[in-house]
């Protein structure tokens, strides 16, 4: 079995990526899918909910079409269809937004500003499935279990923390948990809508995910992500 995670930062928490590096990602993820065929090994490729370009309301299942609007997310397309064309064990599992302890991504990003008191705007209709790492590692285990045991249950599937949310709330449930770290971090934020922030033409509106599938194939059901908040900001402080 092999899990792709060699570019994980990349694709998941920089909050933005130089185009170039990805020409390099895509031939290693192909090469990376036929050793896998030739071998006759498992491959768990990660994905993204930026396959999408978010302008759907309601959310997006494995059938709906991708239509990513950033360089990133055109990558990750791409390579999906390299894992699918070249290596027929694979898995597809895209995450909705990973929540991780690195100072790169969402929840670093938050913390760093608002304990330098920068004033935090938010987008109040830009929503995603926030999703712990952990919650990601679990999801990921437990299909891994699952493949193991030879069912042929290859394809694509959905996986986000339960209950979508919009970047404000996400960032006021990380301070509100953050204050017991560090009594003095900042708590104001402020509500902007999302087509006025700098990353609106390649960030997704709304891009949630729906997770029914990994829960009727595999029985993972998605947790509620603010449970996983408090562990990631033991992690990070």
């Amino acid at each position: 079995m092999v899990i792709n995670l060699a570019y994980y930062f990349d694709w998941f928490q920089l909050g933005r990526t130089l185009p170039e590096k990805f020409l390099a990602q895509e031939q290693a993820v192909e090469h990376l899918a036929q050793l896998c065929k030739h071998y006759g090994s498992i491959l768990l490729q990660p994905s993204s909910y930026r396959v999408f370009d978010g302008f759907r309301a309601t959310a997006y299942n494995e059938e709906h079409e991708c239509h990513p609007l950033s360089p990133r997310g055109q990558a990750l397309v791409r390579m999906e269809q390299s894992v699918r064309s070249l290596c027929p064990q694979h898995v597809i599992l895209r995450f909705g937004w990973l929540l991780d302890d690195s100072l790169e991504g969402m929840l670093g990003r938050v913390l760093q500003r608002a304990s330098a008191g920068e004033e935090l705007e938010m987008a109040d209709d830009r929503r995603g499935n926030p999703t712990p790492v952990e919650e990601a590692a679990r999801a990921i285990v437990a299909v891994l279990k699952q493949l193991d045991c030879t069912a042929p249950l290859w394809g694509t599937y959905h996986f986000g923390g339960q209950e979508a949310a919009t970047t404000l709330t996400v960032s006021e449930a990380i301070l509100h948990e953050a204050k017991y770290w560090n009594s003095s971090i900042g708590q104001e934020l402020v509500a902007r809508p999302h087509a006025s922030f700098e990353d609106a033409s390649i960030e997704p509106q709304h891009g949630v995910l729906d997770c029914k599938k990994i829960t009727h194939t595999f029985g993972i059901k998605p947790r509620a992500w603010r449970n996983g908040i408090a562990d990631l900001l033991d992690s990070y402080y």
